[in-house]
């Protein structure tokens, strides 16, 4: 729950979601405007910099959440750039670089990279049950709201049921050698797929008790300096969206 961890520890946590979720906004467009790879590259470096500086969060623990959607970036901007070919008789597989060009390929990457910042900013700066109060206020369909909900609490449950499972696991040397780590990562997973299974229908049985009525609610956090906070942020936005047209 690193994401969780930084969105409620960080410097801006008392900063409007408004403001952060009209700067990821911007972000978003100066990335898709970018005219250039380094110019993308470029939003994406400041992007990370009011992340990391700005907000304080942790340069490694932001690594560490963008992981695993670099990796997939990586795989996505390869097979871009190599293409397979399969010969007719003979049967041979080779590759060989694709006729897009590396100009599009780099075009791709740089933008994705900068959308990416984008979205790990809002993530990492902003906790999700500010941002579903802040989806319903633009009115957002609630059906979709309750299945943030619902995801959000799941989510914190699975954990808690991993980490309960895998201490009860390690206490019994469930661990100790091979065999038993694959006889235990088995009945790791059997064990949550039959309690995820459980409390879906506990939750269903819920919602059926009290006939579904009315969305999901909770306490929402006031911001009272709300109103600064999006100028500063229409005005940082605004300004990091004129740098990506007008840099080439």
């Amino acid at each position: 729950m690193l994401i969780e961890q930084s969105a409620y520890t960080n410097r801006w946590r008392r900063v409007s979601p408004a403001a952060k979720g009209l700067f990821s906004l911007c972000g978003l467009v100066a990335a898709f405007a970018a005219a250039t790879p380094a110019t993308a590259c470029g939003i994406a470096a400041v992007l990370w910099a009011v992340t990391v500086l700005g907000a304080g969060i942790p340069p490694g623990r932001y690594l560490r959440v963008a992981a695993p959607a670099l990796l997939f970036l990586f795989v996505s901007t390869m097979s871009l750039a190599v293409s397979l070919r399969i010969g007719g008789s003979a049967g041979d597989v080779s590759l060989r670089l694709a006729q897009t060009g590396y100009a599009k390929v780099a075009q791709v990457c740089g933008r994705s990279l900068g959308g990416l910042a984008a979205l790990l900013f809002l993530a990492l700066t902003t906790p999700l049950i500010d941002i579903i109060a802040l989806l319903r206020r633009l009115k957002t369909p609630e059906v979709l709201l309750d299945i943030m909900v619902l995801c959000y609490r799941t989510l914190f449950v699975f954990s808690e049921t991993v980490h309960d499972t895998i201490t009860a696991q390690s206490a019994r040397l469930g661990y100790a050698t091979a065999r038993l780590t694959i006889r235990s990562l088995g009945g790791l997973v059997a064990n949550i797929t039959v309690q995820v299974w459980q409390r879906s229908q506990a939750l269903y049985l819920a919602a059926m008790a009290r006939n579904n009525d009315g969305p999901l609610r909770f306490i929402e956090h006031t911001y009272p300096n709300s109103a600064r906070d999006v100028c500063i942020a229409l005005s940082g936005g605004t300004l990091l969206v004129a740098l990506s047209m007008v840099i080439i």
